[in-house]
């Protein structure tokens, strides 16, 4: 691939940051957009801007159509089995919330146990604390080990009759870290457990397929792939929704209505209530259609090399640590520089046009398990190259003699 063309497809990335070329390391927050999704966007607002699903006019059925199109091609993306199954939301947030204000408060009672992991962001913590708090439910944790990988089997002793779900990330956004959710997913399932994946840092990186995967509820963000902000997914398998109360009332999930009565829609339209972020959707399918055009095998490759270089450019420099170094890693790479604080080092960054990310990344029991305060994160996708990695390693090395 010729990812100097790639490069050139997203704008942001050719401009300058205080007079120097912008070094955007910062991808495990949020993708950049290529011009095609951009297009895609003004496209909507200057020629179908109509709301959708109830309308008889030209501009509404445009509309209608291409969103629900949108949502068959994001369907055939992560491999599922219908198009109703895939849930629009405002981001991955709004997903688990969704789920766990649904289907957890139907399903969790009082004594029942929720299972989560130590390297989950805030957003795969605070809902299941909220709805065991509210039900009377225990909330454990799966533990990891130094590395930043999952140890299995306290995972297997975790699980009992009490087990009703198990929610865990995909891939760690603080550490990087690929977890073995088939294993767990299958484990779960022995136990008659249903499971959710958070997969907002995995889908911009490896191919998806729910049949396969078999997870119960799939949960993703646009704007981690390369789409808009505010738009988002919700896979859940169509006979678990199906039994799911709505999770907010309003137009389009309903069916009739009268002062006496509500009846609700069929999946998908029973959980999005109200006008939906529409071109949101369009431009997410816009997005998912940009890199499979690149595909990712090719994604894979290229990444994987600038991991590699990454870190061995880090390791080179005295004084750093790197946290989280599974065996199965994608591009994020987290670390300290000497005792210099991230938020310095970052702040020098910045002034040289380097774009990275520094704090707890929303993983505050992850820094705690380390002692840390927080690490520099340096989150790389396939737009980055080594003039990238060589422009941090010299604002690295400016930091230290500037903070030392």
């Amino acid at each position: 691939m010729d990812f100097e063309k790639i490069r050139s497809d997203f704008p942001i990335l050719s401009q300058k940051i205080r007079g120097r070329d912008l070094v955007y390391l910062d991808n495990g927050a949020t993708t950049q957009k290529p011009q095609v999704v951009i297009d895609t966007i003004a496209d909507y607002y200057a020629e179908y801007n109509s709301n959708i699903h109830r309308g008889v006019h030209h501009l509404s059925q445009v509309a209608t159509q291409a969103y629900e199109d949108a949502r068959t091609t994001i369907q055939n993306f992560i491999g599922a089995s219908h198009n109703h199954e895939i849930i629009f939301t405002s981001g991955t947030t709004a997903g688990i919330n969704l789920v766990a204000s649904t289907w957890g408060r139907k399903n969790i009672s009082e004594g029942d146990e929720v299972l989560i992991s130590a390297m989950e962001h805030h957003s795969n913590i605070v809902p299941w604390q909220m709805l065991c708090e509210e039900k009377n439910a225990t909330l454990k944790v799966i533990p990891m080990n130094e590395q930043g990988e999952l140890i299995m089997s306290e995972y297997e002793k975790l699980l009992t009759s009490k087990t009703k779900l198990i929610a865990v990330n995909h891939i760690s956004n603080s550490l990087g870290t690929i977890n073995p959710v088939e294993e767990i997913i299958s484990k779960a399932h022995a136990n008659g457990s249903v499971v959710l994946i958070d997969g907002a840092q995995a889908v911009s990186h490896m191919p998806l397929n729910m049949v396969d995967l078999d997870a119960d509820f799939y949960v993703f963000s646009a704007h981690k792939l390369f789409g808009p902000t505010g738009a988002g997914i919700l896979y859940g398998k169509e006979e678990l929704m199906n039994n799911m109360p709505p999770y907010q009332g309003g137009g389009d999930m309903i069916k009739t209505v009268t002062f006496e009565k509500t009846t609700y829609n069929d999946l998908p339209h029973k959980l999005e209530a109200g006008t939906p972020n529409i071109v949101g959707g369009i431009a997410m399918a816009k997005g998912i259609e940009y890199i499979q055009s690149i595909g990712f095998e090719a994604i894979a490759q290229r990444e994987n090399e600038l991991k590699d270089e990454a870190t061995n450019m880090l390791l080179s420099i005295p004084g750093v640590k790197i946290y989280g170094e599974a065996t199965e890693k994608t591009s994020v790479i987290s670390f300290l520089v000497k005792d210099l604080h991230p938020y310095d080092v970052g702040t020098i960054l910045d002034q040289l046009g380097i774009a990275i990310r520094t704090g707890h990344h929303c993983t505050q029991p992850v820094m705690d398990f380390f002692e840390i305060p927080g690490t520099i994160r340096a989150s790389f996708s396939f737009y980055n190259d080594q003039s990238d990695i060589d422009a941090l390693q010299k604002g690295l090395l400016k930091a230290i003699s500037m903070l030392s």
